[in-house]
């Protein structure tokens, strides 16, 4: 039996309140609505991609908000975390159904220092890190860890932002000056006074990530390890399942899961890697950083997935069981950014699923992304060049696939003027595992090296950590790091 307006009698969550509007919270009331569940949102940007899907509140509407919902979550890991204490509070007094994630995991994952301690305490390796507190700390670190270093805010930015490379002493002085207000809270970058953080490069051959929910009563579900491309520090593209990970799935789900019941985390977590060798030669997981939310190397699982990740939140928020995660058909996931495609000219290739967050142009700006899911998984790559070929802002892309539809083009032609019908023998020239980066990861390409055609280095790469001449092995470096 049901009342009036189509809820079970039974259920006591109707609403879900998400702190955040952007394409995140408007992807998850897209999957909530299939499920019987409304949303509303905390968002000061009154026209956000969520407000198609639902009521939105101000900072400054705060009780109002929290009286239109049952049971609270986010879609943005810099959310205050006073706001988010005071709705598990509320949750604590029964007066809501919970706030998921805690805010353990936001204290956590705003902190790249308590976040890196956080996976060497639970025996996660990391890359070797420093906490740098003022210019002589730096220098040390210099020392201690080997130059090129990475140097960060601890605290605040994203994207690439309040980040830089250090290759040689020259650049420290320069370095610091840029970083250091961020020390005192007084930068732009962060109003919180927090440390900076020295990352140490580590050799590495690709960046992956593995996305898991959690449910309320402890289980845990974990996607395919998929790898993942940056430019700039933004996410280019992402592949899925990551081809040849099998034998490191394992580290990769026992990471994450450690993680999450280390937390008491409720809801979606994504996990980024590294994958480097061990002293052995042997394929080694370095774990980066965790999101603790939906997260767009995910984005895939829409289509790619029996349950995607934005459904999977939205049931552990609620505490229905978790679907699914197995993928389908191996995809391929891009961003759009800055501008609009010509919707049919990519709508016109074979496999594309395209999701527009109605968001305004603006330089790099995520606005929309692209999956890729022919149905041979042989189209696969041949039609990413052809979506490329589409995209108005190519995005660090341009370079590998723009030659290989030129290369393709020559082939054509060939096999045309020569009249040959065994298309069997035509050679595509790259292969269909090639990473974008800048190079196939065999030819190890550091991933802060430009690409033609894009504009030279404001900021390096989020994950900048890349390769040097002579690495030393991850274990070492951080036991030197630490004396």
């Amino acid at each position: 039996m049901t009342t009036a307006n189509a809820y079970p009698v039974t259920q006591t969550i109707r609403t879900i309140g998400i702190l955040g509007g952007g394409q995140l919270g408007m992807m998850l009331a897209e999957a909530a609505m299939p499920l019987g569940y409304q949303c509303v949102f905390l968002e000061d940007n009154a026209h956000c991609p969520a407000s198609l899907y639902g009521q939105v509140f101000s900072s400054d509407q705060l009780d109002d908000f929290i009286a239109a919902a049952d049971v609270f979550t986010l879609e943005f890991e810099n959310t205050p975390t006073a706001t988010v204490e005071k709705l598990a509070n509320l949750s604590k007094s029964g007066n809501k159904q919970g706030m998921f994630p805690p805010p353990i995991a936001l204290d956590i994952a705003q902190d790249r220092l308590k976040e890196k301690q956080m996976f060497n305490d639970l025996d996660i390796a990391t890359v070797p890190f420093k906490e740098i507190s003022s210019e002589a700390d730096l220098k040390h670190a210099c020392e201690a860890l080997g130059l090129p270093i990475v140097l960060k805010t601890s605290r605040g930015g994203y994207d690439g932002k309040g980040q830089y490379v250090i290759k040689q002493e020259s650049d420290i002085k320069a370095d610091w000056q840029d970083l250091k207000d961020a020390v005192s809270g007084k930068g732009s970058l962060t109003p919180t006074p927090a440390p900076l953080i020295a990352e140490g490069f580590i050799d590495f051959s690709r960046e992956v990530s593995i996305i898991a929910a959690r449910a309320q009563d402890g289980t845990v579900r974990c996607y395919d390890l998929v790898e993942n491309h940056h430019f700039h520090g933004v996410l280019a593209k992402t592949q899925a399942p990551a081809v040849g990970t099998s034998h490191i799935f394992s580290q990769a789900k026992e990471a994450i899961t450690t993680v999450m019941n280390h937390l008491g985390y409720v809801g979606v977590m994504a996990l980024e890697l590294f994958v480097t060798k061990d002293d052995r030669d042997h394929d080694f997981l370095l774990a980066n950083e965790i999101a603790p939310r939906v997260h767009n190397s995910g984005h895939w699982s829409i289509e790619g997935a029996i349950t995607s990740q934005f459904e999977n939140h939205i049931r552990a928020v609620v505490n229905l069981p978790l679907g699914d995660t197995d993928n389908v058909h191996p995809a391929i996931m891009v961003n759009v950014l800055g501008q609009y495609p010509d919707i049919s000219a990519l709508l016109a290739i074979d496999g594309v699923h395209y999701h527009s967050y109605h968001k305004s142009e603006r330089k790099d700006r995520k606005i929309a992304h692209i999956t890729l899911m022919p149905n041979d998984v042989v189209d696969l790559e041949p039609s990413m060049a052809k979506v490329v070929a589409v995209l108005p802002n190519k995005v660090g892309l341009r370079k590998e696939y723009e030659s290989r539809q030129q290369q393709e083009q020559v082939n054509d032609d060939q096999l045309s003027s020569a009249q040959i019908k065994d298309t069997g023998a035509r050679d595509n020239s790259v292969s269909g595992s090639k990473a974008l980066n800048d190079k196939a990861p065999d030819n190890k390409t550091p991933s802060n090296t430009v690409i033609a055609d894009e504009p030279d280095k404001a900021s390096e790469p989020k994950n900048a950590n890349s390769e040097i001449s002579n690495p030393a092995d991850a274990k070492t470096k951080t036991a030197k790091a630490k004396k």
